[in-house]
């Protein structure tokens, strides 16, 4: 860990593939022991940004940096994180330990070094009955768990994980949002997390980062992005909410008086980044909304 916290930073990265800018400007940083999601929709830069922390893209511009070190233009063997993909990638002919043995076995570690390890993560995972079985017995959580497991057995700074539960059904993604919150709170270990599924995302991350067209629209805790959504964009993309455009009046304590487009008149608490006269958009939540007999006077 470095003396800041941060296991990764992203240092003005920008990556373009020809004309095409697929990141703009990421500068950010992710935190030793941390799940961090990145949540935007398909085409946002979300999966490009996770290959450049894992290697197996180099940034255009900018840095990129692992616990201190830039890292920018080293292999992806050669840093220490590991990557869980849509597709696991399990070996068939192998069994489960032996799945989880190939991390340390392809690192030239001793058995007699090794072995305490692979059993420790086979239980963190809940497969520990399961070590000799082939991961064509398995369901597809379990083999999910035996990826993790393999990811994880070499303790590496952080964890990527590229859209993982994509391919499990409804019932099995829910329930495995637990079980990876619960090994990730185990290990220890800094989790990123690239999904398009917000309720993924507001379920298991300490923070998230909005991606939209290349840029990272606002990063917070998911309470932050919910209540407080930095654009329009991330307003309209995380949970519903109802846009009503206006503009501001007034301020009274701490209330901003915006007048709608509608006409009407109302109160908002908002801090005070617009000036009078400023076009604004007024979010309102379905949750936030009570139905009232009384008519409002003001």
């Amino acid at each position: 860990m470095t003396e800041t916290g941060n296991v990764i930073e992203l240092r003005n990265v920008r990556k373009r593939f020809g004309d095409f800018v697929a990141v703009e400007e990421a500068d950010f940083s992710i935190r030793e022991g941390e799940f961090f999601a990145m949540l935007g929709p398909s085409g946002c830069g979300k999966t490009t940004t996770l290959k450049m922390i894992a290697g197996f893209e180099q940034p255009t511009e900018g840095e990129v940096v692992l616990n201190g070190v830039d890292v920018s233009r080293v292999p992806p063997h050669k840093r220490n994180v590991n990557t869980v993909f849509q597709q696991y990638a399990l070996f068939p002919h192998m069994t489960v330990a032996d799945n989880v043995r190939f991390g340390p076995r392809s690192k030239k570690r001793s058995r007699s070094d090794y072995e305490a390890s692979v059993t420790e993560m086979l239980d963190v995972v809940r497969l520990g009955d399961f070590a000799h079985r082939k991961p064509a017995q398995l369901s597809g959580g379990q083999q999910q768990r035996v990826a993790l497991a393999r990811a994880l057995v070499n303790l590496p700074s952080a964890l990527l994980l590229d859209e993982p539960l994509a391919a499990l059904d409804l019932k099995l993604r829910e329930a495995m949002q637990f079980e990876l919150k619960r090994i990730q709170r185990e290990v220890g270990i800094t989790f990123v997390f690239v999904t398009h599924d917000q309720g993924e995302a507001l379920t298991m991350s300490d923070r998230i980062a909005v991606m939209s067209e290349g840029r990272v629209e606002q990063i917070g805790t998911p309470e932050e992005i919910y209540n407080s959504p930095a654009t329009l964009f991330v307003a309209g993309f995380i949970g519903s909410a109802n846009l009503l455009p206006g503009e501001v009046r007034g301020f009274d304590g701490d209330d901003t008086i915006v007048e709608l487009n509608s006409g009407a008149v109302v109160r908002s608490r908002a801090t005070r980044s617009n000036e009078i006269g400023a076009p604004v958009s007024l979010m309102l939540r379905p949750e936030r909304l009570r139905a009232s007999a009384e008519a409002n006077s003001n």
